[in-house]
């Protein structure tokens, strides 16, 4: 029976960069695939994963959770029967919906051996109240359905900010596993086993609480309203309070209470009720043999990232020849970017994702 696992997150989240960590640290020695699904037409993420010797499988001219539903059945059946891998990760476009990749996996799950094993969500901790204000509709779907929760990025954060984030996503997913530990401090394995885990703390706390309730367990600890005689939070008699046991804002009417959004972007962003992402967002593509100095892209991405010019600009990546020898590879989020040394690829290849793109004035930037 194949295995197979979900690794879902918004644009820029960072489920590349952990499925390399798994590959490295977890799966080794496991006969592994991978099935990706960009937005967009050019597919750039399969580039920074070939090195893995892995087999990959690129789709990249839709959503897997949108026009593609019939075509990534038949995709995955045709990699069980050539491969026969042990495992397959599906990465699907940052703009997907969990809910609906878990539903195309289920679907032909009779007529296949696999098993559903576990389906994650990488959410960046630095922008997630952002996101969930804006793309709700996207990004919460992901959270709302999966298993795993894997935090990125929490080392940029406070600890309170950390504490804030967690409580946001836990309106939304009051079950799942959330790893809050910066990726450097633990192992793949170790994040493999939380993904794998069917019972979490919590789970297997309450558990043992019931096996081990006694009459004189008050759990005053769950009251905050500093009148901590013996009595459960059910009896607590003080006015106004609701009890957030993880919240430690000060302010215990949360529905009115709200924290600063992380955006850096210097748009307005909207909420928008829509079904598919291609309503929404809008991509840009290009593959280019062309060579780019250090210089000129990092002022390119600081372009992009701080002029309203080019539409709501939410990622952009590349992997690009440079004039300066060898290969570069950038990321851009709102309000950040990064460009590091890379390995060569087959050609050039810039990929912008956003909405309200203008896709020739970013053309005209990139000068291709």
């Amino acid at each position: 029976m194949t295995k197979i696992d979900i690794i879902s997150g918004f644009l820029g989240a960072g489920k590349t960069t952990l499925i390399k960590k798994l590959i490295e640290e977890a799966f080794q020695g496991e006969k592994l695939m991978i099935i990706e699904n960009e937005f967009g037409e050019i597919g750039i993420d399969g580039g920074f994963l070939n090195n893995s010797g892995i087999e990959i499988t690129e789709m990249n001219s839709g959503c897997i959770c949108c026009s593609l539903v019939g075509d990534f059945g038949v995709a995955l059946k045709e990699a069980l029967d050539k491969y026969s891998p042990e495992r397959i990760i599906i990465e699907p476009s940052g703009v997907g919906k969990l809910s609906d990749v878990i539903k195309a996996i289920e679907n032909i799950k009779s007529e296949v051996d696999i098993k559903l094993n576990s389906f994650t969500a990488v959410v960046d901790a630095v922008k997630c109240k952002m996101y969930m204000d804006n793309f709700g509709e996207f990004f919460n779907n992901q959270i709302e359905n999966a298993n795993t929760i894997v935090l990125s990025r929490t080392q940029k954060i406070s600890e309170e900010k950390l504490e804030v984030c967690v409580s946001q996503i836990r309106e939304h997913n009051s079950f799942a596993t959330i790893i809050t530990t910066n990726w450097d401090e633990i192992n793949g394995k170790q994040i493999l086993s939380a993904m794998e885990r069917e019972e979490s703390l919590e789970k297997e706390l309450l558990v043992e609480v019931k096996n081990n309730k006694s009459e004189n367990h008050q759990h005053s600890e769950e009251c905050c309203c500093n009148n901590h005689k013996n009595h459960t939070k059910e009896e607590c008699e003080c006015d106004n309070h609701e009890h957030h046991i993880d919240c430690n804002c000060n302010d215990h009417n949360h529905a009115h209470h709200t924290h600063d959004h992380e955006c850096g972007c210097g748009h307005d962003h909207h909420s928008h009720d829509h079904h598919h992402a291609d309503e929404v967002f809008t991509s840009w593509g290009m593959e280019t043999p062309k060579k780019f100095s250090k210089v000129e892209i990092n002022n390119i991405l600081k372009t992009l990232s701080e002029s309203s010019d080019y539409g709501i600009i939410l990622r952009a990546k590349g992997i690009i020849p440079c004039s300066d020898g060898g290969w570069i590879n950038f990321d851009l989020v709102p309000g950040e970017y990064e460009v590091r040394e890379g390995i060569a690829d087959y050609t050039g290849r810039l990929c912008v994702i956003g909405t309200n793109l203008n896709k020739n004035e970013i053309e005209e930037l990139f000068d291709v």
